[in-house]
């Protein structure tokens, strides 16, 4: 008889951002990345310079943590997420840990995307949901095969997601992806009339 298997696995973890460490006031958390975003000339400047859709804090801002307490108890619970995903993904970190390396805020606006890419000098990485409105851009994730499937046909529209190319996650304001940093992802266009603000991040091994 038979046997099929699935073979190297790509891992997606999704929790309320609750689970663990400090209870974090959503709303509190939102108006401090608008105030952040309207404050940071630097970063404003840069998105526009870069035609970046909306404003990332990416390029100007590397001590969220350190000014505002808010994004210091945010670190607190996103520790407790990447150490459980890290068990997960049965990670030997040989006596070391996974330490944040960057964490920034993104804010998109009606229309705006995030072209699609990697994150090559993490281990992982990940993103929480600040304002999801309705009709805001899901996360697009792709299969890290994708570009050695040279003659490979299509597969049927109604495959199981863990055959497809491309899967999309809808998250909810509170909950928290992490995936492996070399998966390829995106924002695609957000149709949401109001913006789409979450906060990302990236995990090193030291």
């Amino acid at each position: 008889m038979a046997q099929i298997e699935s073979l190297f696995v790509t891992r997606l973890y999704r929790a309320q951002l609750s689970e663990h460490g400090p209870s974090i006031d959503a709303r509190e958390l939102e108006n401090s990345c608008l105030v952040i975003a309207g404050d940071d000339d630097a970063g404003q400047d840069w998105c526009e310079e870069n035609g970046y859709p909306g404003y990332t804090s990416y390029a100007s801002l590397t001590d969220l943590p350190w000014r505002f307490p808010i994004f210091a108890d945010l670190v607190t619970s996103l520790d407790g997420h990447v150490a459980a995903f890290a068990k997960d993904l049965e990670l030997d970190l040989d006596g070391r840990k996974l330490v944040l390396e960057d964490l920034w805020i993104n804010i998109l606006p009606e229309g705006g995307t995030h072209a699609s890419h990697i994150h090559p000098h993490s281990v992982i990485s990940g993103t929480t949901y600040v304002s999801m409105p309705e009709g805001a851009s899901a996360l697009k994730l792709e299969d890290p095969r994708h570009a050695m499937m040279m003659a490979h046909p299509p597969r049927t529209k109604d495959c199981r997601q863990e055959l497809r190319t491309f899967v999309y996650q809808s998250p909810s304001v509170g909950d928290v992806l992490l995936w492996e940093s070399f998966i390829r992802h995106e924002v695609p266009l957000n149709m949401a009339e109001d913006e789409r603000i979450s906060v990302s991040f990236n995990y090193r091994w030291e």
